[in-house]
């Protein structure tokens, strides 16, 4: 015979809350950007490979995230743009598929067929300057470029708005710096005059101010910030704030131009786990992952996200925001210009 010991009685109150006591970790382990199938058909394949040219410091923060809210192990290999371009064009011609998802500032350099079509629901929340029509790119985060200073070195009562004012600054001669490899800024200057004044400008620039090239971004916020330089015409907003951040005497401020280099993220079209990059895709561009990227420094692209600090992009007031993209044979052809600028060619 079998026995069944007495049931306690529960008021309806208790169990309705006992029963939303345990919903409540389960709820909590599903983002809305991880839908359950969609999560467990990556977590069947256990890992992802993310291709990345944001430093370690910045990327292993993101993507422990990612790890967390998932269980999907991520291998971070970080390597700059050409680097990182060479090694899947590489590993594509060899037959070799490494990659599963690629977060870099060059994605449209590769070829188009490298970069699968995919549709992340995640990606409605963007303007359609920040994606890929095709579904073979989308943005992640945004480097504005501004003009940027040294606090100590120049007291900014009225900033030039545009390259015109600026060349009225005959004090700053001989104290500019430029990032080396700066041809974005060049294109977009001539995009906004055209190419007749804009190359008589950038001639007169180059020739009268004569900038000291500076290899890297970041080590140019640094240099400006030190004194090395007084003032550069353009520089990354986000790496000037994080300068500032530490009690660097740096600022930077809006001009009419405001170039934009998209950092994005594609998925390989061979990709070994194409499940777990979709869904490393669709975390970067939800607002849990966007508020991350702002988290680690990066300007997000979502509306719905504020950048840090919250004035960031406003503060660049009603200049032209200007996306730029380059073909590898775009990128060749304004590298040469910009070189032959800084040469006094």
């Amino acid at each position: 015979m079998i026995h069944f010991a007495p049931v306690r009685a529960f008021s309806r109150a208790a169990i309705i809350g006992a029963f939303a006591a345990a919903a409540l970790p389960a709820l909590a382990q599903t983002p809305d950007w991880a839908p359950a199938e969609a999560l467990a058909a990556a977590k069947a394949e256990g890992t992802v490979t993310v291709y990345s040219s944001v430093n370690e410091q910045e990327g292993l923060p993101l993507w422990k995230e990612f790890e967390d809210a998932t269980g999907i192990k991520v291998n971070y290999i970080r390597g700059n743009d050409s680097a990182l371009t060479s090694k899947i064009l590489i590993e594509a011609r060899s037959g070799q598929q490494s990659w599963d998802a690629l977060v870099t500032t060059n994605v449209t350099r590769m070829p188009a067929q490298l970069r699968a079509k995919i549709e992340p629901p995640q990606a409605a929340a963007l303007d359609a300057k920040f994606r890929d029509p095709q579904g073979t790119w989308f943005a992640v985060y945004a480097n504005y470029n501004a003009p940027a200073y040294n606090t100590n070195a120049v007291k900014m009562e009225k900033p030039p708005r545009d390259l015109e004012e600026f060349l009225t600054h005959k004090e700053w001669i001989g104290h500019v710096g430029i990032d080396a490899l700066e041809f974005p800024w060049i294109r977009a200057i001539i995009m906004h005059y055209g190419e007749e004044k804009g190359s008589r400008l950038l001639k007169q620039f180059f020739e009268e101010f004569k900038p000291s090239p500076v290899d890297g971004h970041l080590a140019l916020a640094r240099a400006v910030s030190a004194g090395e330089y007084w003032v550069t015409p353009s520089n990354y907003v986000n790496l000037v704030n994080n300068v500032r951040s530490t009690g660097g005497p740096t600022d930077y401020w809006g001009a009419d131009t405001i170039p934009v280099i998209l950092g994005q993220i594609a998925v390989n079209a061979k990709a070994p786990h194409p499940k777990a990059a979709w869904l490393a895709a669709n975390f970067l561009l939800s607002k849990q992952g966007q508020t991350a990227v702002a988290r680690q420094g990066r300007l997000p692209v979502r509306a719905d996200t504020p950048p840090v600090p919250a004035d960031a992009i406003t503060k660049l007031g009603n200049g032209k925001v200007m996306p730029l993209d380059f073909t590898p044979e775009d990128e060749k052809l304004w590298q040469k210009r910009y070189q032959d600028f800084l040469r006094g060619h």
